[in-house]
């Protein structure tokens, strides 16, 4: 018999279990976009999970409410999981949900981003439909981030891609990186490293390639995704308004290759892998990718410390930079 969980601590989240009547038939549909724009994740049929806040408890309170004056059954209860399902489990469909949300978006900005012009100019007949494709591509983005309680990774890829869009919008020409503005390594030796927790893929892959080739002596810090400022000594990566995070449709370990122009023979080979698990854009379809995505999966499943999830990992991109340095043709990119 399995051990039950500590009882002791405070509900976490709220429940909505609710019967919907079959007439009219347009309202299942109705409840089920509510919830959605709620950022509710259903956990068996008729059963949804918010986290437990002030303003959730009020939002499923009016929806609870409407059911009932359409004749169905609504009940609202403050949960903590005891057997089944455990809190981290519940967060995983937050983050797919999210991410869902975050990558139809990015691929929405990429399509409009890669059809423009070099320079757009200011009286361009295009430009007017543009920006109002920004704002509201912006607002759906704040739209989603409102409902992003666990700071969902597609977070990064889609603010990036919208900042890259705006930037092509004002200045009209692509982003780039100053030669002057580059950082230098010796400036980020012994520094902590922030991140947001539940470190995934290009999380692990940047916190080795910080520790390998940046700041052997890292120490690496893990926050709440949303809302955190750097203290002295600090250098946040792979997060909302990092100093090293996404850049248009580069990931967090490409933007630290470029930025501190590692050159090592083999990285290129890393770094596209990691885009390709991280961005989901098929950009450069390695062959590679779906095992050491099954290995990351592995790697999450298996070690709940982000500290351990980083080193299991660096180690297996550590074993997979040895196999490329003796593989001709593996550096396609120029950080390679």
């Amino acid at each position: 018999m399995s051990e039950m969980r500590d009882e002791t601590h405070e509900p976490r989240w709220l429940l909505l279990i609710h019967q919907i009547p079959p007439k009219p038939a347009y309202f299942r549909a109705k409840v089920g976009r509510r919830l959605a724009r709620l950022g509710a994740v259903a956990i068996k049929n008729s059963v949804y999970v918010l986290p437990l806040n002030e303003q959730t408890h009020e939002d499923l309170q009016w929806v609870a409410r409407e059911i009932a004056t359409e004749g169905g059954e609504a009940t609202l209860c403050k949960a903590t999981f005891v057997e089944g399902l455990r809190d981290d489990q519940i967060e995983v469909l937050f983050h797919a949900a999210r991410d869902a949300d975050y990558m139809q978006l990015t691929e929405e900005v990429r399509q409009i981003t890669g059809e423009l012009p070099p320079r757009l100019g200011r009286d361009d007949e295009r430009r007017p439909a543009l920006e109002a494709d920004l704002v509201r591509l912006r607002k759906r983005f704040n739209e989603i981030s409102g409902i992003d309680f666990f700071a969902a990774s597609g977070r990064e890829p889609a603010e990036s891609a919208l900042s890259a869009l705006e930037k092509r919008l004002r200045r009209g020409e692509k982003p780039h990186v100053e030669e002057e503005s580059r950082p230098r390594r010796e400036t980020y030796r012994g520094r902590t490293w922030v991140t947001r927790k539940n470190v995934h893929v290009d999380r692990i892959a940047s916190a080795w390639l910080i520790r390998r080739f940046i700041d052997p002596d890292a120490r690496f810090s893990f926050v709440p995704g949303q809302g955190y400022r750097a203290k002295e000594g600090e250098v946040t990566f792979d997060m909302y308004e990092g100093e090293f995070t996404h850049v248009g449709d580069a990931c967090t370990f490409e933007t630290l290759l470029d930025q501190f122009e590692i050159r090592e023979p083999g990285l290129s080979a890393i770094a596209e892998i990691v885009h390709d698990i991280d961005v989901k854009d098929g950009k450069f379809s390695r062959a590679e990718a779906p095992g050491v995505a099954a290995l990351i999966a592995g790697i999450a499943m298996a070690e709940r410390e982000d500290e351990a999830r980083i080193e299991l990992g660096g180690r297996m991109f550590g074993a997979l930079l040895e196999l490329f340095r003796r593989k001709r043709g593996a550096s396609r990119v120029p950080y390679g």
